[in-house]
């Protein structure tokens, strides 16, 4: 059970400190209010050029705005979808692309045993009171739906991610086996001229290999694991393979964010790129398009139907992270992608908007590296490891779900310093696991040392003094953790108590696959601090997709989905791809209203 030491399994909301989610969005409330009646140089948006007239206008190409662009044209309206980057898919195409969808056709066909009432009774265990049943039984009775549209109306194909447990499988509907699927394999050649515009993933697939995200276990264990060796021969194969077939094969978010753009090739649905959102249009306090820059100059799409706000979050906008978030915070430590800057958030506001969860993000804890973060997964789990405050000492779970671990960072933050915090590990953790794309045994770039990221030192004492914590303390926490490891059993924290603990684990380490002591010199430290993967806070909708303001009345004709809205997960995280498959699921709702909506 989790102790108060160990917030690690809490479900229950919180606010973070600093200014309080009240008063901003109280802030926001007002200004809402106040621009209800339209916008301001809504008159001056009327008379700039007209770049087109659709049913539906999209605001980003992201995961959520090619699912509702993709459903709104197979409802037989015109769509187009307007995008601020110079490449399409948005933070979907950099990341893993896990997608949690309970009772989908792709795990019922693999035999999970999920059913509609397991997944209710656990979203609501995991999401609490704050988000509203209506809401989560949209999500939930609309997703497997979404991902059988999908798969019918693009070249998309979907594999279970078997093992993946949900993040709290021990509370009531939790699934240890997992939920979660991610995209099969697809030849990026269908895209033609397309591919090249396609954004490039945050890691790199290693040359002349097909991984997919179910892999990368197995792969951090190829030196010391049979599995984690056929795995590997496994992923060189299917590179082998394609490279032979003339394939460019694309995998994780690259399969996703490619499939979905296939799907709106056929459907003749046009993607502009480079055409950043400047505000949205209102006509008598109804959305009916948006102002776009477009070949360097200003103009005006009109739409008839709907316009759907799937712009991503504001995790590269420092102003708005100040204002809504705790500190320490800033743009450098995200992995999002770098055109996030809450543009969509503030365009609805200004029509009159709530907002929520601003204060919050997809949360993980990242090793800030030279040039750009390493969201740090496997290597926090790996037994031989523990995580450090400012004062030596453990302070959580390091196999929690990450958003969890960042959470602890900030809470305990308040009182003394967890920020950064330090990952301590040894040489024979180095031995035996992959670290990044950095093999065993091999060493590390010296630009890891050099920016400060990471520390190197043949005794803990020395490494201490290194990264500025209490030696005693050091010694002592790594002897208490060293004791806990080999009896197999936290006491302390209760890393290996959760089925999710032992997924990025070694099983050759037995009492428990999730602990092992800290040995043989030299001792390596990392530098945590809070990553994320794009904010989670945005315009507040119902359970159509529909924005909200304030007093809860709806904005005619403007829709929000993905992290441009306030999240149907709350300040949880219930599974591998909580984030895009919620974003997939309300861009198919939205685009749906509005199609019943032009049948009335």
């Amino acid at each position: 059970m989790a102790t108060s030491a160990d917030p690690a399994r809490r479900t229950d909301s919180f606010s973070l400190s600093g200014p309080s989610r009240r008063r901003v969005l109280g802030a926001a409330t007002g200004t809402g209010l106040a621009l209800a009646a339209g916008l301001p140089g809504t008159a001056q948006a009327a008379d700039l050029p007209l770049l087109g007239t659709y049913d539906v206008v999209v605001i980003g190409s992201g995961a959520a705005g090619m699912t509702a662009a993709l459903t709104a044209a197979k409802q037989g309206l015109s769509c187009v979808v307007v995008e601020k980057a110079a490449t399409f898919g948005g933070s979907a195409a950099r990341s893993g692309a896990g997608i949690w969808i309970p009772n989908n056709a792709v795990i019922l066909a693999a035999g999970v045993p999920d059913t509609p009432a397991k997944a209710a009774t656990y979203l609501a265990a995991v999401v609490g009171p704050e988000v509203s049943a209506d809401r989560r039984q949209a999500f939930l009775g609309h997703g497997p739906a979404m991902i059988s549209f999908v798969m019918a109306n693009s070249p998309l194909r979907f594999r279970w991610m078997e093992g993946y447990s949900d993040y709290y499988p021990e509370l009531p509907g939790g699934l240890p086996g997992g939920r979660s699927i991610e995209p099969a394999q697809l030849d990026g050649n269908i895209l033609g001229a397309e591919l090249a515009r396609l954004n490039p993933p945050y890691l790199a697939v290693p040359s002349g290999m097909v991984v997919f995200s179910t892999d990368y276990k197995w792969l951090a264990l190829s030196a010391v694991s049979a599995k984690g060796l056929a795995v590997a021969t496994e992923c060189l194969s299917r590179g082998t393979k394609a490279a032979l077939l003339g394939q460019k094969p694309l995998t994780m978010g690259q399969s996703l964010a490619a499939g979905l753009r296939a799907g709106l090739l056929t459907a003749r649905v046009p993607v502009w790129l480079n055409s950043p959102l400047t505000e949205l249009y209102l006509e008598s306090g109804r959305a009916a398009g948006a102002v776009v820059t477009k070949d360097g100059a200003p103009g005006l799409v009109r739409a008839r139907r709907g316009v759907i706000v799937g712009s991503g979050g504001f995790e590269h906008n420092a102003a708005m992270r100040e204002q809504y978030q705790r500190q320490p915070i800033g743009t450098q430590w995200t992995v999002g992608a770098k055109e996030n800057t809450g543009d969509g958030i503030r365009a609805g506001r200004q029509a009159g908007a709530a907002l929520d969860l601003m204060d919050d993000a997809w949360w993980g804890p990242a090793i800030p590296l030279p040039g750009e973060p390493y969201f740090c997964l496997a290597e926090r789990t790996l037994p031989g490891g523990l995580l450090v405050n400012a004062a030596g000492a453990r302070f959580v779970n390091e196999a929690a779900p990450y958003s969890d671990v960042v959470h602890t960072m900030y809470e305990q933050h308040a009182n003394a310093p967890h920020i950064p915090a330090w990952l301590i590990v040894d040489q024979n953790y180095r031995n035996r696991y992959l670290f990044k794309d950095v093999a065993p045994t091999f060493t590390f770039p010296d630009a890891w040392y050099s920016s400060g990221a990471a520390h190197k030192e043949w005794t803990l004492d020395a490494l201490a003094q290194r990264i500025g914590v209490p030696a005693a303390a050091l010694r002592a926490t790594v002897n208490r953790f060293n004791g806990l490891a080999r009896g197999g059993t936290d006491t302390d924290f209760h890393r290996g108590d959760s089925a999710y603990d032992h997924y990025y684990t070694d099983p050759a380490i037995l009492p428990n696959s999730c602990l092992a002591p800290l040995w043989l010199a030299p001792f390596y430290a990392f530098k945590i601090v809070p990553g994320d993967l794009g904010t989670k806070g945005g315009l507040r909708t119902d359970a159509r997709a529909r924005v909200l303001r304030p007093d809860g009345s709806v904005i005619p004709g403007l829709y929000a989905a993905g992290n441009a809205s306030a999240a149907v997960m709350g300040h949880s995280y219930a599974g591998a791809g909580s984030t895009i498959g919620p974003a997939m699921t309300f861009g198919y709702i939205a685009a749906r209203d509005i199609a019943a909506g032009a049948g009335a």
